[in-house]
């Protein structure tokens, strides 16, 4: 009976082939040929055999022989069952497991699971973060299997101070900030050792990642060479002219190091793209010194990471001015004020005109126009001042330029129109058109007509050319309108009972003081053709004159004399023989109304003579006249003058057209002369009853026709009828 029902034996793997291990012997109480006899082994596999060895005491003793290598990396364990026998008879055998644990033998290095390995990692990595876990294994176990991980001697000492490696885990981590643009990949040799010569190795490629963390670059090289960093630029420079020569970079990759170049405002400046990451600085427009003098911006370089970093250069720009300006009044036309009669040198304003250049080129001179000599003009300060005495009624406005010049080269001018007002004082009083004025009427103008217009004037101007006329001396006859100086009659004209009416008219003006003048004024009534001749001679219509035989032609035998109350043509007048000189033997002036004898009378001339004689005037439009009878007798004498008037009143019965001066009129014959007498007495009484009849009815007429009937009945009027006439005018009045 072996001593355990379960022996285990440890045998190295490294255990040579025939190598023999003891194996605890069998007990049997039995001696001799009845004790332990004989072992066997059961199950060997072919890698175990079994040897008994007997001692010289008779001991037999079991061990178990190698017969091949072993490797407990593949089998570590071997159950097998040994069997004991004796000699006795009947024989008794007991068996017990043999179990042979392969013991280990460091005969395995570590071995990595990636030789090569490539990870990354932002540089943006905090201290601490893992980049890798590197796991080797090992066949052997226990202390053969312990593995210690350190760093190849290869890897630099930078790297090494980039991360850490845990010894025991192989967990590479950060260790201090990467930074991808200082180095972009770290190679690390990372050695697994389990204590045996030969450690194992792997690679690790460590790529940093990149973070956007850097800003773009600006390189700014000026074209144009700036003094204390500020570039001069002429505002006349050209557009397009070159300032600086701009190249941005960033340390960044992909997209983070993708930059894009602008201006950070708008300004007079662009960036014109000429290579990859390489702009030139440009004026975009024309430069204009008085606009801005001065610009200061910034060009910003932005990378297209996320987010964004920016970099950003100052740029400065001084404009120097160039005299591209001319000066600018304040007001293109200036219009100011003065009152006339001022005192010389009167200050009258400050002309001012700005000039937005600088320096020389906006120094101002002020210099006058033309048709300026009543004014002087400082050149410096534009001071304006009256250098002679204003009269307003010689000159109201004076219009003139003003030019402002600058110093620059060239100059540059502008002009501006002044226009100055000479205010009114009342210096002037009203001035009437005439000294004298004379209006001419008619004699019949209705009352409250316009006979005629004062005109006045004033040389002053606003209220103090106000002017109000007034009549002074004048017994209500006419009525004057103050302001328009219309001349209204108050009464009735009638020439022939006052041909003119004269006052005096005062003409007082609105200024303070007020100040007046006078005129005279004179209405003349003139003459209407309202009355018809009067005849003064002959003194009747029933006295004749002697025409003697012995008369010779040419000699002057009657005289016809009327007068005209009317004035000019109405009054000039005209004398005719209408009727009763059908022989022609008598002829009449027609100016001075002298009857002369034609030819010498012949005997049938004898006998008296009625001539009807026409006085008209020469009137317009239309000529009054009267009739008279002028009667001749003739014969040697006038012996019987009762006799002749007697013929005389006895013709006044024939009517007008008969010439009653033929011998064979049967004048002196008494019946015919009975006959005649009742003929005028009954045609003297019709006479009569019409006459009352017209007297009546005109009575109830109108003036108009009365004084139209009037004038027609003048045509009969004879020479004493000149106080019926008179008569009749009154009643027309």
């Amino acid at each position: 009976m072996f001593p355990s029902p379960v022996i285990n034996i440890s045998i190295p793997e490294n255990t040579l082939i025939n190598s023999r291990f003891p194996i605890p012997s069998a007990t049997d109480p039995d001696t001799g040929f009845n004790g332990v006899q004989h072992y066997e082994l059961l199950n060997g596999q072919s890698v175990f055999g079994l040897d008994i060895v007997e001692t010289p005491e008779g001991e037999k003793w079991p061990q178990l022989i190698v017969q091949q290598n072993l490797d407990r990396e593949q089998k570590d364990t071997y159950v097998m069952k040994i069997k004991v026998e004796d000699g006795g008879t009947p024989q008794k055998s007991s068996t017990a497991i043999l179990q042979v644990t392969v013991s280990d033998v460091n005969d395995n290095r570590p071995v990595f699971k990636e030789g090569q390995v490539e990870v990354h990692i932002p540089e943006n990595a905090p201290v601490g973060t893992s980049v890798i876990q590197l796991h080797a294994t090992d066949a052997d176990i226990g202390s053969n299997a312990e593995i210690r991980y350190i760093f190849g001697a290869q890897v630099a000492p930078a790297t090494k101070r980039l991360f850490a490696l845990n010894n025991t885990t192989g967990l590479i981590t950060v260790q201090r900030s990467l930074d991808r643009e200082e180095t972009a990949i770290h190679k690390v040799t990372v050695l697994a050792s389990d204590g045996s010569s030969t450690p194992a190795r792997a690679t690790v490629t460590i790529n940093v990642t990149d973070v956007n963390d850097n800003p773009p670059n600006i390189d700014l090289r000026y074209i144009i060479s700036p003094i204390n960093g500020t570039v001069y630029l002429s505002e006349k420079d050209p557009v397009n002219t070159k300032i600086a020569l701009i190249t941005v970079s960033d340390k960044d990759t992909d997209v983070n190091g993708k930059v894009i170049c602008f201006i950070e405002r708008e300004v007079p400046f662009h960036l014109k793209a000429v290579y990859d990451n390489q702009y030139l600085l440009e004026t975009s427009s024309l430069l204009d010194y008085e606009g801005t003098k001065e610009f200061s911006f910034k060009i910003v370089a932005s990378d297209s990471g996320k987010p964004s970093l920016n970099q950003t250069a100052l740029v400065r720009v001084k404009l120097e001015d160039e005299n591209d300006n001319p000066p600018v009044f304040n007001q293109p036309v200036i219009e100011l004020s003065v009152s006339e009669n001022n005192r010389r040198g009167l200050y009258l304003t400050t002309i001012s005109a700005t000039d937005e250049d600088s320096g020389k080129n906006a120094d101002i001179v002020y210099q006058l126009g033309p048709n300026a000599s009543f004014f002087d003009l400082d050149r410096k300060t534009g001071v304006l001042t009256a250098s002679r005495v204003f009269d307003r009624e010689e000159q109201e406005r004076f219009i003139f330029t003003v030019t402002a010049r600058d110093n620059g080269t060239p100059p540059l001018q502008s002009q501006a129109a002044v226009i100055v007002t000479v205010l009114d004082e009342n210096d002037n009083s009203p001035k009437f058109t005439h000294n004298h004025f004379q209006f001419f009427v008619s004699e019949n103008l209705p009352k409250y007509s316009t006979v005629g217009v004062i005109t006045v004037t004033d040389a002053d101007a606003g209220e103090n050319k106000a002017v109000t006329l007034s009549i002074l001396n004048d017994n209500d006859n006419f009525v004057l309108d103050p302001y328009s100086g219309v001349i209204k009659s108050n009464v009735s004209f009638d020439r022939e009972q006052q041909s003119s009416y004269t006052f005096d008219v005062k003409a007082t003006d609105g200024g303070q003081p007020p100040r007046s003048s006078t005129a005279k004024v004179t209405i003349n009534v003139m003459d209407v053709n309202d009355n018809s001749p009067v005849v003064i001679s002959p003194p009747s219509n029933t006295s004749f004159k002697l025409v003697p035989l012995s008369a010779i032609p040419g000699s002057v035998v009657a005289e016809v004399f009327a007068v005209d109350v009317d004035t000019g043509m109405n009054a000039e007048l005209k004398y005719t023989i209408v009727s009763g000189n059908n022989k022609g033997l008598f002829r009449i002036d027609p100016v001075t109304g002298n009857i002369t004898l034609e030819e010498k009378p012949a005997p049938t001339d004898v006998g008296l003579h009625r001539l009807v004689v026409n006085i008209s005037d020469l009137g317009y439009p239309k000529s009054l006249h009267t009739l008279v009878l002028v009667f001749l007798y003739v014969n040697d004498t006038a012996g019987n003058a009762s006799y002749i008037y007697d013929l005389i009143r006895r013709t006044m019965e024939a009517p007008l057209d008969r010439n009653i001066g033929d011998s064979s009129q049967p004048y002196q014959n008494e019946d015919y002369l009975t006959i005649m007498i009742a003929i005028i007495a009954g045609a003297m009484v019709v006479i009569v009853v019409i006459f009352v009849t017209v007297l009546v009815r005109c009575r109830h007429a109108s003036r108009f026709k009365a004084a139209q009937r009037s004038k027609q009945g003048a045509e009969w009027m004879s020479p004493n009828q000149e106080n019926k006439q008179n008569k009749k005018k009154k009643k027309k009045k």
